[in-house]
């Protein structure tokens, strides 16, 4: 079965600042601690040119931003007086900022599936990945009481796993919006992802749902209305009505 789906690139971005004169030579120090670490900084002075001041001060900013760790450089050798020397390298953080294939590498997994699996395939492992994002916190969003409850502890575990969650109340129920989507570009491949994650909110809210809008289509926020269970909504709405301006995926 052949899918037609299109392809992600790869998102590789230059380190943030870069386009000023510290940002350059911040994003120099960072690559050649990619390429060449553990190094010490003084190799990193003598490699770029710089002064042992400035290299100094790029790696206690990267080493304050969890993007650089440091550790003692082995013994070659008696050990002298002095301080051992110390060397420095790219945390996973810092290695992110220079972009992964990561995007790439699940969408070509995805059409793989699809093609020797079929949309079966790909819309079960859509289920599986919701299934396990959310098991840890399902109990603490079931035992909540009321609907309302039940999102706002749906948010929390939301921002927990990267999602950056928020529950907004509106005039007719509730507002889950999530400000980012770790696999943005994915869903924009594979929708699926995101109709999975929809089905999961209904059952653990215990409620329909509706998805107003996602990252994966270009929105600013994925948003996904939540109904509130009261005899006044449920007598003046429909389950399946969607505020206007807006379309049911």
């Amino acid at each position: 079965m052949k899918s037609a789906r299109p392809a992600v690139p790869v998102d590789v971005r230059p380190l943030e600042g870069a386009s000023t004169g510290e940002g350059r030579t911040r994003e120099a120090v960072s690559r050649l601690l990619m390429e060449q670490g553990p190094i010490t900084a003084a190799a990193v002075a003598a490699e770029l040119e710089l002064s042992a001041a400035a290299v100094r001060r790029h790696l206690d900013a990267l080493l304050a931003d969890g993007e650089a760790e440091v550790r003692e450089a082995p013994r070659r050798g008696p050990r002298g007086r002095g301080r051992p020397a110390r060397e420095y390298l790219l945390t996973d953080a810092g290695r992110a900022r220079f972009g992964h294939g990561y995007d790439e590498l699940a969408v070509a997994a995805l059409h793989y599936l699809a093609e020797h699996g079929g949309e079966s395939a790909v819309r079960g492992f859509a289920r599986s990945r919701v299934d396990a994002l959310l098991a840890s916190g399902a109990q603490q969003v079931t035992a909540a009481a009321r609907p309302d409850e039940r999102a706002e502890a749906l948010a929390a575990l939301l921002t927990a796993r990267g999602y950056a969650a928020q529950a907004r109340e509106s005039r007719t129920g509730v507002q889950l919006c999530q400000h980012h989507c770790p696999v943005a570009h994915v869903a924009a491949a594979f929708p699926e992802l995101c109709e999975a994650e929809t089905q999961a909110f209904a059952a653990l809210l215990g409620t329909h749902v509706q998805r107003l809008a996602t990252i994966a289509r270009g929105d600013s926020a994925c948003t996904t209305h939540v109904p509130l269970d009261s005899p006044d909504v449920r007598r003046k709405l429909d389950p399946t009505t969607v505020p206007a301006g807006r379309q049911p995926e």
